[in-house]
């Protein structure tokens, strides 16, 4: 009983932790002069880590709160499937969230649609903080 609720905790520290490090970290980034603007592959890169991270993360949320009866309703009704194919549902979800799609052929049921909700609001605000790391480097690079 204590089990999924300490690796639900974990997970949650692993999503928070990666989103406060690309947005607030302070690493060194590689850039990359293209048409007089600059790309970094870096940035592109821990993004693109990030959200794996995050579409992940949630998806293994969804799949600990299976256990407690929080489930993902496929078509409007209840199924039951197998571990591996709760794991393939909870990350298909988590990744159509995530990525602001949102299909409709399967609903969280419960506090799933808080949970669903934070994750939809981090796969908007995402892109608009990366286009943020960008300009910021871009103006880094031109005081140089």
């Amino acid at each position: 009983m204590i089990i999924p609720w300490l690796l639900f905790l974990a997970v949650c520290f692993i999503v928070i932790k990666s989103l406060y490090d690309f947005i607030l970290g302070k690493k060194r980034h590689v850039m990359i002069k293209t048409w007089d603007n600059h790309f970094s592959t870096e940035v592109f890169l821990s993004l693109l880590v990030i959200y794996i991270i995050v579409m992940f993360g949630y998806g293994l949320i969804y799949f600990i709160l299976s256990f407690q009866g929080i489930i993902l309703v496929e078509n409007g009704e209840l199924r039951q499937v197998s571990i591996l194919g709760s794991i393939i549902h909870s990350i298909y979800f988590s990744g159509v969230t995530m990525l602001t799609i949102g299909y409709g052929d399967i609903t969280p049921v419960g506090i799933g649609r808080f949970i669903a909700l934070t994750e939809a609001l981090i796969g908007y605000i995402l892109p608009a903080a990366f286009v943020l790391k960008m300009v910021q480097f871009s103006g880094r690079s031109r005081e140089k």
